[in-house]
């Protein structure tokens, strides 16, 4: 049910620089980085694909407006999957009042109204989102007829056989949010912007700061709908075994005087080149750890590494500094890996203009997301 899931009416390409709101689903944002489709498929293609093969049958509404008519048409149905999109690009093009940026938080096309008109006749409603970014979810997820959500993203050329080989369990999903999703817009540090001149939004102070996204909420504790990192898999994963070994890596001279500098509190030189010194990137710690698909199906985890730098330094309370990704059949345990730099335990020093190790205890956690640490331990420093 919804525009989105349709192939577009006139073809993938159906505006230059993909700037215009698609007759069909959301794969692409608009403006100069984007590209044109050699082909795109769209979810209904490929749900119809499969139930070819299941012997299954299909009913499809592409209208967004008639909720009535889209309530209607899923009382009988074992499942009814809703699509919904949010687009954005570049600001030489306007769609729908949006010049670049989106001028709010919520579904396009009366997105949230066709969930609950969906939902309030179908009890195993999925809702697939294909958004360029966050959206306020809050008027629907909590429905007891809302049994899963799939946050496709832009999915591009393959965008519905992805979807597709997600719904029926072909492919089991490892993905993670790359952005907090907020149960009020305003939850986040920065807010809309409308009207002034270009001399208004330039001269726009960055008050917030290092607190974006998550680490505003964290450091605010506000809870969001879903933190940064979140993701979901049809097995399940436990962390064990921690270890952090010092990486000992040859140096010449002068990257020994600099470090020495760095380990004794000095910040890095002011020079040319200096935040992308090899001494400031060269591995400083290992941290491995065990990761046992404790589920029933094969699956990957993309375990996530948090500093906690002390108090004194003035940083957010977490900070994301690696993650790697580890694949398992059910019952396997490995051992997964992630390399910490001096640049990663660095704060940047204003007063002296360079990276340098902050005084006290560096922490960090281990975890499926920003919000959900497995394992911690301390960088011996």
């Amino acid at each position: 049910v919804g525009s989105d899931a349709a192939p577009p009416v006139s073809g993938p390409n159906e505006y230059a620089d993909q700037g215009g709101d698609p007759t069909g689903i959301l794969a692409l944002g608009w403006g100069s980085g984007t590209t044109n489709f050699t082909y795109l498929v769209s979810p209904y293609e490929a749900i119809q694909a499969r139930a070819r093969q299941d012997q299954t049958s299909v009913f499809w509404d592409f209208d967004n407006w008639n909720l009535d008519q889209a309530g209607n048409s899923v009382i009988t149905a074992e499942v009814a999957i809703v699509f919904i999109n949010s687009d954005s690009g570049e600001g030489y093009i306007t769609v729908d009042g949006n010049v670049g940026d989106r001028k709010n938080l919520t579904a396009w096309h009366e997105g949230d109204e066709l969930v609950l008109a969906v939902a309030a006749q179908n009890n195993n409603t999925i809702v697939v989102v294909n958004s360029v970014g966050p959206l306020i979810i809050e008027p629907w997820v909590d429905h007891p007829n809302v049994t899963a959500i799939v946050w496709a993203s832009l999915g591009g050329n393959e965008a519905g056989n992805a979807i597709v080989d997600i719904l029926y369990g072909a492919w089991n999903p490892s993905g993670r949010l790359p952005y907090t999703i907020a149960k009020n817009a305003s939850d986040y540090s920065a807010q809309l912007v409308l009207g002034g001149t270009a001399t208004d939004i330039l001269s726009i102070d960055y008050t917030e700061g290092l607190y974006i996204d998550y680490r505003w909420f964290d450091a605010q504790n506000i809870t969001p709908r879903y933190e940064f990192g979140y993701g979901l898999s049809y097995t399940t994963f436990e962390y064990s075994q921690l270890v952090v070994t010092p990486v000992d890596a040859s140096v010449d001279s002068a990257q020994a005087e600099l470090i020495q500098n760095w380990e004794n509190g000095g910040a890095s030189p002011i020079e040319e080149g200096s935040s992308t010194a090899l001494w400031l990137h060269m591995p400083l710690f290992q941290v491995t750890f065990n990761v046992e698909n404790t589920g029933s199906v094969y699956g990957g985890e993309i375990p996530q590494l948090y500093v906690h730098h002390p108090p004194s330094a003035g940083e957010p309370p977490s900070v994301l500094k690696g993650f790697t990704d580890i694949e398992l059949v059910p019952g396997q345990t490995g051992q997964a890996s992630i390399t910490i730099s001096r640049y990663d335990l660095s704060v940047w020093d204003v007063v002296r203009q360079g990276w340098a190790k902050p005084n006290g205890t560096i922490e960090f956690s281990i975890g499926a997301s920003s919000r959900d640490f497995r394992l911690n331990g301390t960088f011996p420093l």
